[in-house]
């Protein structure tokens, strides 16, 4: 285990990464007997990543980043990232590329991610060094993260496995622990994750066909283990992805069905364990069948908006071996790609056209073939696509779906755009409402979104928060919609981010610095509007003291402030029934003239009940004592 080596210095570049692209198992199994050509593809990638990339502008220090724009982080871990997660405490992990090393961005205490620094936490568990896997964030904060298409040793990602591996990071611990595989699988890879709304994480497995079925598997959280779930799933998982709707159910659009290609979409009940059709799509989205011969089954992000609808993006293309006919666009070779929008209760319908960009002979439609996605505060949608001339064709242009009226703008590119498809970039929405880019490519920057604010009936509600809180405490606030109603970021397989938990920002009202308190133990994971949930919180010990602001943040947007004051005495209140005195040591307390005294933080105050005459104390005639712990 390695532990945090402190801050990483602030650099401009980092070595050369490693591009290697996300297959599917038949793609997996076919370069396993053909590698010179698994080398083929990767001489491709790695030849288009060398393009130049655009000039890389860091912002000053009080300087504020324009909207529908990208900004590089102005510290680097100095190491390629991928996977970034959002922990209960406001910071992100990534994992390095094909290694076992993890690293830790802190925002600065103006709550600036863009100005952030970079730590190193502990390594994942010997043999463990996964791209492209199952990831999610438990309601006790820790991180599960499982499979791995690729299994790297000392950094080399080597050829895709598919690998069963998984682990466990505690962030208050600093450890990871081995968390075996569910029976009998020989696979998990880089199949999709969700936690559903009890807080169980369900994993699935891109390949394995047990006694007939696809399968998938229920973790228990608290003794490692797992239970097999996902009866009657139509296609198997491979390539799909998870997005849980506001009623806890899960939709899944298939990437694979009886003669290779089809339009069906599941549900999975957690009630039942069971998947149901969902009804069809209207256009065809994964991959599956395309000009060219060579389909790489490859889905766009699917994605649940604010009202509860659904979009799943196109990630058709044409691949044809030489690639003549799809690039030079050869009659019947162009290939368009078209969303669509589910709504609970009344199923599938069109939606937009994914843009056409490029002067001609070189304009493409363009397509989300492995690609991420992040709902904006707004209700917009980011996301990122690429020409579809060719799977994982670089280069990269980045939209916004407009939530109102479904039209898609295009906003700025990221530094290495030009030079990687879509589907090394990875996205994390931020409690700032900005979304954090890392990519295959090595850039780290983060997107501020175009002019627009939330709805005031999207924001959490705070109904029961305790004004004072001490340095180091630990607390519960509770509320509604503290998950908010997205799951905030999307991908697919290989990468799940959902940022759909409460976090405590507590800001100082003299200096302005904005300070996390770790949140866990979440009631619920529930998206659902209006839904009632608690979570404890444990106020950070080196937090400033005085008068503060506290807010629950959810997908990046705040619910309204409630005034708190932290200070290193805390307030012992005490009640009277009937009639008699308690009174308290160290003193302070003598109720009912005082019944309230402040304490310094941790002290053990003994309060002692004495009943007049004719009364006696719930402990009996006595005199009754208690010890309370004042934090």
């Amino acid at each position: 285990m390695a532990m945090s080596s402190g801050p990483v210095q602030a650099q401009d570049s980092i070595p050369p990464p490693q591009i290697v692209p996300p297959l599917t198992r038949p793609q997996v199994q076919y370069f396993q007997q053909n590698p010179q050509e698994f080398q083929q593809l990767r001489d491709r990638l790695s030849q288009q990543a060398g393009q130049q990339p655009l000039a890389v502008r860091k912002l000053a220090p009080a300087q504020t980043p324009s909207a529908g724009s990208w900004t590089t982080l102005t510290n680097s871990p100095g190491v390629t990232l991928q996977n970034p997660l959002l922990l209960t405490d406001g910071t992100v992990i990534a994992s390095q590329e094909c290694t076992g090393n993890w690293y830790r961005l802190t925002p600065d205490n103006t709550g600036s991610y863009i100005n952030g620094t970079w730590s190193q936490i502990a390594s994942l568990p010997s043999g463990y060094a996964p791209l492209f896997h199952g990831s999610g964030v438990l309601p006790d904060g820790r991180v599960i993260i499982a499979g791995g298409e690729y299994n790297g040793v000392s950094g080399n990602c080597g050829s895709p496995v598919d690998t069963n591996n998984a682990a466990i990071y505690d962030p208050v611990a600093n450890v990871w622990t081995t968390v075996s595989p569910p029976s009998g699988w020989s696979h998990i890879g880089d199949a999709e994750s969700v936690i559903l709304d009890n807080g169980t994480y369900m994993q699935a497995n891109c390949c394995d066909n047990i006694a007939g079925s696809y399968v998938a598997a229920l973790l228990n959280a608290t003794n490692l283990t797992w239970t097999a779930t996902g009866t009657n799933k139509a296609d198997r998982y491979d390539e799909e992805g998870f997005a849980k709707l506001h009623d806890g159910t899960v939709l899944d659009v298939d990437a694979h069905t009886s003669g290779g290609c089809g339009l069906n979409s599941e549900i999975y009940n957690p009630a039942t364990g069971a998947w149901s059709t969902a009804g069809n799509t209207i256009h065809q989205e994964a991959d599956c069948s395309n000009p060219g011969g060579r389909p790489s089954f490859e889905l766009g992000p699917l994605v649940v908006r604010p009202d509860g609808s659904a979009v799943i993006f196109p990630g058709v293309t044409c691949s044809d071996v030489a690639n003549t006919n799809c690039q030079n666009k050869t009659a019947g070779f162009v290939v368009t790609g078209t969303a669509d929008i589910y709504t609970p209760g009344s199923g599938w319908a069109s939606g937009p056209v994914i843009p056409t960009l490029g002067t001609a002979p070189n304009n493409y439609p363009y397509t989300l073939a492995d690609a991420p996605a992040a709902v904006l505060p707004d209700g917009n949608v980011l996301f990122a696509a690429s020409p579809s001339y060719q799977v994982f064709a670089a280069p990269t242009h980045f939209f916004e779906l407009n939530f109102s009226n479904n039209t898609i703008t295009q906003v700025g590119d990221t530094a290495d755009s030009a030079g990687c498809g879509s589907y090394v970039h990875n996205f994390l929405l931020l409690p700032s409402g900005q979304v954090l880019d890392v990519s295959q490519c090595g850039n780290l920057q983060i997107y501020t979104p175009l002019a627009g604010a939330s709805q005031a009936s999207w924001a959490p509600v705070v109904t029961s928060a305790p004004s004072n809180l001490a340095p180091g405490a630990g607390y519960v606030v509770s509320g509604s919609q503290l998950n908010g109603l997205t799951e905030g970021t999307y991908y697919g397989d290989d990468v799940q981010a959902a940022t759909n938990f409460p976090l405590v920002q507590i800001t100082n009202n003299s200096t302005g610095h904005i300070f996390y308190a770790r949140t866990s133990d979440h009631s619920t994971m529930s998206i659902a509007p209006n839904a009632a949930g608690s979570t404890n919180f444990a106020v950070p010990a080196n937090i400033e003291t005085g008068a503060s602001s506290l807010v629950v943040v959810a997908n990046g947007i705040p619910s309204q402030a409630v005034a708190v004051n932290i200070s290193n005495s805390a307030v012992l209140t005490v009640s009277v029934t009937g009639s008699g005195t308690v009174t308290s040591n160290p003193p302070g307390i003598n109720c009912p003239s005082t019944c309230s005294a402040g304490f310094s933080n941790g002290t053990n105050v003994t309060l002692t009940a004495t009943a007049t005459s004719g009364w006696s104390s719930a402990a009996g005639a006595a005199p009754a004592a208690a010890p309370v712990a004042v934090r």
